[in-house]
């Protein structure tokens, strides 16, 4: 079962934000990846917009501890680009998968 133990948030430039996670019992990159975009979805919302894209995420593992550093736009209007997300069609999925948010 995992154990999330926290998200740090920096926002580099007025819509480019990167969010450092870490957790416990993650079975593989893809739940770090995941918890990621809980917390940028969340954020987006908070922020007063509607989507995220996804960047880049580089997910880690050492002695049980998980980390990941993963960079996300965010933007009142659906960005171009492949790896686009709806904040709140994401947020309800995380809230439903009992993966915290910012």
């Amino acid at each position: 079962m995992p154990i999330y133990s926290g998200i740090e948030t920096r926002l580099l430039d007025g819509d480019l934000v990167q969010f450092e996670v870490e957790m416990r019992g993650a079975r593989n990159a893809a739940d770090v990846e995941d918890y990621a975009e809980c917390a940028a979805a969340q954020y987006a919302l908070i922020r007063g917009y509607g989507f995220a894209r996804h960047l880049r995420t580089t997910a880690y593992e050492e002695g049980g501890l998980w980390r990941g550093d993963a960079v996300y736009t965010i933007s009142a209007a659906l960005p171009r680009g492949l790896k686009t997300i709806d904040a709140e069609v994401a947020t309800l999925a995380c809230a439903e998968n009992g993966i915290p948010m910012v």
